[in-house]
């Protein structure tokens, strides 16, 4: 009847659910090697029964239920979202304490990079000159000058990577005392600080605004300045017409210049590196290519002295009981089980909650609730112990893996990351994504190699060839590893940098807005 060789993959012996390998799924009548016959037709990356699932029976997939059977469940049905329930999220008060043999790789010495060293000890993957805004108004102002400065003086300054704005819907017509809104205002600070934008803040301000350019940046956050203020404020009386304030802006922008021209890239140890990880229109074969073999990758920078976070903690908190027995100490294990507390509340003050996620794409490419969402996301976290826990917008101030706490958009993600002082950034996909960040390379890894192959100049890393049997999860975490030092010390560039694929800004702004 078929061609094909249909082929599944079961996580966990204990599963009794596999998916579909075989691109645009198999019909109804397909007969596994097991002798399993599908009774329906089960689409790409979608689960199918391994054996009867009672009504009210578990539903398992990484060896962990991901929901109960609304209904009886055939041998070789399609098991889906409309046919399972949602089980509880684990209890924050009930969660496995640190494991006390936990077990500790051999460091791996020699690895380096090329980077830039900032004054504050930090290393830049890239040289850019960023000019940060406290407010909206400005906003447009500032790209406008971007603009010029790009056009009109970076050509000048071959050194220099780029010239970015960090433009946002912030600052003023906000409860800017409230509770929560420390979090965009600490991380357009931490922001204005990213190790790639070479440690030293620029500032464009109205003059009016609620969030002042001395609340952004206290004097005890900022590195040594130029003896040039940092700050424009475009409603000084000195400024007399649009032409002004442009000319302003630039100047400022042109001392700056200067200074990061002179720098060139150095040796620095991998230890320097600081490497974001994040998924995003994830589907049903993430949690089995690109996020292990992420997590491989994680596991090798983790010994090299990295630091390495993940994030997103929606598609933590249905699997945050596997992760605290990894905490370093009691302390990191209560600061994980805080953060998803937290973001309870948040959500309840919302009247939403975790079944939010996921998304629709996600559901078409396999994923059916959060909970299967949240198994596979974990697993690019790879096995080392958790060293730290950082609140949203935090600096990481930790070597190893930390959890930095954000939601789990991407933009928004991506900007906490940033502001969490991310020099590099890798990000999987399953539906595919044109996501770039302008501040960080960012290298994109397919879960199948159907998307790498038609997104050829898109994605970086092919992992699909996990499911097909070409590589193994070993392989491609190696080769993630490789590509993340080439593209840090810019041997390599990524393809959303190629490009020039540079999403906006996101802040996370969980306080009122007046």
């Amino acid at each position: 009847m078929q061609n094909i060789q249909p082929r599944s993959i079961q996580v966990h012996p204990s599963d009794n659910v596999a998916i579909v390998v075989n691109e645009g799924g198999l019909p109804a009548g397909t007969v596994f090697e097991s002798g399993l016959v599908l009774k329906e037709g089960v689409p790409e990356a979608h689960k199918v029964a391994l054996t009867a699932i009672p009504k009210g029976a578990a539903v398992i997939r990484y060896g962990v239920v991901i929901g109960r059977a609304v209904r009886e469940i055939p041998a070789g049905s399609w098991v889906h979202e409309g046919i399972l329930t949602l089980p509880q999220a684990p209890a924050l008060d009930q969660l496995p304490s640190p494991r006390e043999d936990q077990q500790f790789l051999p460091p791996l010495e020699g690895f380096t990079f090329e980077g830039y060293v900032n004054d504050d000890g930090t290393v830049g993957t890239k040289n850019i000159l960023g000019i940060s805004t406290t407010v909206q108004c400005v906003s447009a102002t500032v790209e406008y000058a971007v603009k010029k400065i790009k056009a009109e003086l970076l050509p000048y300054y071959s050194n220099v990577d780029d010239v970015i704005a960090i433009t946002h819907p912030y600052g003023c017509g906000i409860a800017i005392d409230a509770p929560g809104a420390e979090i965009p205002i600490r991380t357009l600070r931490n922001l204005s600080l990213n190790p790639n934008l070479g440690g030293a803040p620029m500032v464009v301000s109205l003059g009016c605004e609620k969030l002042q350019p001395s609340r952004m940046l206290p004097s005890d956050t900022l590195p040594v300045l130029t003896t040039q203020s940092y700050v424009v404020r475009l409603q000084d009386e000195e400024h007399r017409g649009f032409g002004d304030m442009v000319q302003a802006i630039m100047s400022m922008a042109e001392e700056r210049l200067r200074k990061l021209n002179q720098r060139r890239r150095v040796t620095r140890p991998a230890s320097d590196l600081i490497v974001g990880l994040q998924c995003g229109g994830s589907d049903a074969f993430s949690g089995v290519t690109a996020n292990p073999a992420v997590g491989y990758a994680a596991d090798l920078l983790v010994r090299a002295g990295a630091t390495v976070m993940f994030s997103e903690v929606t598609e933590v908190r249905d699997a945050v009981d596997l992760l605290t027995s990894r905490a370093a100490s009691k302390e990191i294990a209560d600061g994980l089980a805080r953060e998803m507390e937290w973001y309870d509340r948040y959500l309840q003050q919302g009247a939403v909650d975790r079944s939010a996620n996921p998304s629709p794409g996600n559901k078409s490419g396999g994923l059916t609730n959060i909970v299967e969402k949240a198994l596979g996301s974990i697993v690019k976290s790879g096995t080392s112990p958790i060293r730290g826990v950082f609140g949203p917008g935090e600096r990481v101030t930790t070597k190893g893996l930390v959890f930095a706490a954000t939601p789990a958009s991407d933009f928004v993600c991506g900007t906490l990351q940033l502001a969490a002082s991310m020099n590099m950034h890798v990000f999987t996909t399953g539906r595919g994504t044109p996501y770039g960040l302008a501040m960080v390379p960012v290298i994109k890894v397919a879960s199948r190699t159907a998307l790498a192959e038609r997104w050829f100049d898109l994605i970086d890393v092919d992992a699909g060839t996990i499911a097909t049997g070409k590589a193994t999860i070993q392989e491609v975490g190696e080769e993630i590893f490789r590509l993340i030092l080439d593209v840090a010390s810019g041997r390599k560039q990524t393809c959303a940098d190629r490009w020039g694929l540079h999403n906006e800004f996101a802040l996370f702004n969980p306080a009122p807005i007046t």
